[in-house]
């Protein structure tokens, strides 16, 4: 009998063909005020450092995250199970220059062909949503990281697409500040996970503490040793901050800001946790507004508007494993960005057979703070 998908570990995503989209849809300016308004009203934290993005950045952000919000919800507010297949064909349509009939979808077609987003990297977004909805295990940090490369590091690149800049080296350190945020989630949301009976901090780690998974999440309680195993996954956290830093240099000037911001936020947002002696059980740790008041300013700094370009040791330093595979992506569709025409149609009209696949042969606060 084949093993149950939260039985098992996060594999390596296997390698797909390119898929470009198919031709580039035209969305009305209806529907990207509807993007927006989604945002405004259910994503307030990222509509707010959205306004500091340019407006060439922020009206294409908006369709992407409206698209993140809705698939969100669509897995979290399911009555029944599939909602990620339902998901992965509705984003196959797209890509084929046939969306659905909703603004998100609209919008987002126009997006990925303007800005040439493959669509390995919002099908990777979808199996994330697929590996919740299984309930799936995360024994390792590598397991976590590979959770986290789906759901967070996907909203990086293609953050850092819609920027303009594709350079692997680029796209390496948009993929650490992903993961960063996201392991900056988990820390803070620990109580409220189990409490819903979702666990993503490392098992073994807790293991090796003396703490039994399935005994926590029957009945969260925080200790010392759990204390231990958020440490540690704020250290990693940290460490992926300082990585990322330099890839914000990297980015146009009117963009750095922006980013710089979230950086500086959700990294407050582990800090926070830690001066909470890293009990995020009991409360749920926030960055008060009169803090964010003093962090904020430091976006503007001279580390994030300095001279174009990355650090040599930053531009050498490489991608984690769990994220090479968007990458990989981003350069094979550069590769093939001469495909156009009838050959370009059918290598669309194939991806929502390639995202079901994948979503079948793998296995909530997700993309970045939603």
């Amino acid at each position: 009998m084949p093993q149950l998908l939260s039985e098992t570990r996060a594999e390596p995503h296997a390698a797909a063909p390119f898929r470009a989209p198919a031709v580039r849809t035209r969305a009305s300016e209806a529907d990207h005020a509807a993007c927006a308004e989604m945002i405004r009203g259910g994503s307030k934290s990222f509509y707010a450092a959205s306004l500091i993005l340019p407006r060439r950045v922020r009206r294409p952000a908006y369709a992407l995250y409206a698209f993140c919000r809705l698939a969100d919800d669509a897995v979290d507010l399911a009555t029944a199970r599939g909602a990620p297949e339902r998901l992965a064909a509705r984003l196959g349509r797209l890509y084929a220059g046939r969306p659905h009939d909703h603004p998100a979808d609209r919008a987002l077609a126009e997006v990925v062909a303007a800005h040439r987003i493959p669509a390995e990297i919002p099908g990777a977004l979808l199996e994330g949503l697929a590996w919740d909805e299984a309930g799936r295990r995360y024994e390792t940090l590598a397991d976590v990281e590979a959770y986290s490369a789906r759901v967070a590091a996907t909203v990086g690149v293609m953050m850092t697409l819609l920027m303009g800049e594709r350079r692997p080296e680029v796209l390496a350190r948009a993929c650490d500040l992903g993961v960063a945020m996201q392991l900056s989630n988990i820390a803070r949301d620990v109580g409220e996970d189990a409490r819903a009976g979702r666990l993503y901090l490392p098992r073994g780690w807790l293991r090796a503490e003396g703490i039994e998974p399935a005994a926590f999440l029957a009945d969260p309680r925080h200790s010392p040793a759990l204390g231990r195993v958020v440490t540690r996954l704020l250290a990693h956290a940290e460490a992926l901050y300082d990585r990322a830093a330099p890839g914000i240099a990297a980015l146009p000037r009117d963009c750095r800001p922006g980013i710089g911001a979230a950086r500086i936020l959700y990294r407050e947002i582990g800090r926070t946790v830690a001066a909470n002696g890293c009990n995020s059980v009991d409360a749920r740790a926030y960055v008060p507004a009169g803090r964010k008041a003093v962090l904020l300013p430091r976006a503007f700094g001279p580390t994030l508007l300095g001279p174009l370009g990355l650090s040599a040791q930053n531009a050498e330093a490489a991608p984690l494993a769990a994220v090479r595979f968007l990458i990989d992506a981003v350069t094979e569709a550069d590769r093939m960005a001469p495909l156009a025409g009838e050959e370009t149609d059918r290598l669309s009209r194939a991806l929502d057979i390639f995202v079901a696949a994948s979503l079948h042969a793998s296995t909530p606060r997700r993309f970045m703070g939603f």
